[in-house]
């Protein structure tokens, strides 16, 4: 690579650094941080656990912020000495590893910068996922539970925190539906795009005759409730019911009624939660993913709102988002950001960032027509 190629690469890779740490806040960082390690270290904090582990997570996150941060810019500074002393002393080995080391600066900075587009007043919460298994019956049970690994994968490969909060299995194979946690900072924001209809294309392995089946699974992604968010729910509102935990082929789990289901009757949304031990963190869990969901429903009527008021009604989002296809070729693709791939055993195993950063490139875009 000539000189001022590599000076123009580097250049742009700075300017994008200052770009990125300029939306991130870096300036405000270290002010965040003394303000968040004075609320840690508050007497009594821990009385209110909910509370502290809400501090000590920003804490922790912000510190990773503002290190990631430093970190790229030390980076710089090391590609650009690393070269200049290749180029003085004519040692092709030094340059080519600051050309390396620069490509994957640059690569780094991409995934950061998807980070700036994460602005929505709930993306930096972890996310609650749901997966319902639709049209196509045992099929689609199986599909469902194909895209359960696929995301469980995807969180593995980032070592995410995953709990499993229900699993609700199908009679003869798969999952009638599921639901778990990704604790991890910008959880919903980058999965929300998730969010949406999946299309599985494929022989299916359950019909002795080999005949291609259309199966459909529907993704729900909401965030996670904080203690700050203030949804109240009158007792009045819902009704609770308990039931023995039940795993696959209908054994018992326990001989207790420690499953909950809990009803809110004003909006007919229906939470199940039986992974955990007891009856009581059953009930907390199936309220915070109740209370996630009536966020999110407010959120939802206060946008279409805006919309209706500005003229705009027609939905952004389709039903259907993605397909993925086994036979009669191979490929993976969304149908909203036109992204695909032709190796879906990638996507299955949880190969799916750059669909995740392509839809919120997407939605970005969408959100600025608005």
């Amino acid at each position: 690579m000539a000189d001022y190629d590599f000076t123009q690469d580097l250049s742009e890779a700075r300017s994008k650094f200052e770009t990125i740490s300029s939306a991130l806040g870096r300036q405000n960082l270290a002010e965040k941080i003394v303000s968040l390690e004075k609320e840690a270290s508050a007497p009594g904090l821990w009385d209110d656990q909910e509370n502290a582990q809400l501090v000590t997570s920003r804490l922790s996150q912000t510190q990773n912020e503002a290190k990631r941060l430093d970190d790229l810019e030390r980076r710089l500074d090391d590609i650009a000495t690393l070269y200049e002393l290749g180029s003085e002393e004519d040692d092709q080995d030094s340059k080519a590893e600051a050309e390396k080391e620069l490509t994957a600066v640059r690569s780094d900075l991409s995934d950061l910068e998807i980070q700036t587009l994460l602005d929505g007043e709930y993306d930096n919460r972890a996310a609650v996922v749901t997966i319902r298994s639709g049209a196509g019956g045992v099929d689609a049970a199986d599909w469902a539970q194909m895209l359960m690994r696929m995301y469980l994968r995807w969180a593995e490969r980032h070592h995410y925190k995953v709990q499993i909060m229900d699993t609700s299995y199908a009679e003869e194979a798969g999952i009638k539906s599921a639901t778990f946690e990704v604790d991890a900072p910008y959880a919903y924001g980058k999965l929300s795009v998730e969010g949406g209809t999946h299309r599985l294309v494929r022989i299916s392995p359950f019909d002795n005759n080999s005949r291609r089946q259309t199966s459909f699974a529907a993704v729900e992604v909401i965030p996670l409730v904080e203690p700050t968010d203030h949804i109240d729910i009158p007792d009045s509102d819902i009704r609770v019911d308990t039931y023995m935990s039940h795993g696959p082929g209908g054994q018992g789990v326990n001989t207790t009624y420690s499953a909950v289901r809990i009803t809110h009757i004003p909006t007919g949304i229906v939470v199940t939660m039986q992974d955990e031990r007891s009856q009581i963190q059953n009930r907390a869990a199936a309220m915070s993913v109740l209370q996630s969901r009536l966020l999110v429903m407010k959120q939802e009527e206060e946008a279409a709102k805006k919309k209706e008021l500005a003229g705009d009604v027609k939905a952004s989002w389709g039903d259907q988002m993605r397909s993925y296809v086994l036979h009669p070729y191979q490929m993976v693709k969304d149908l909203r950001t036109g992204y695909e791939t032709s190796d879906p055993q990638k996507v299955f195993d949880g190969d799916i960032d750059a669909f995740i950063d392509a839809g919120i490139r997407w939605r970005h875009r969408e959100r600025a027509k608005e």
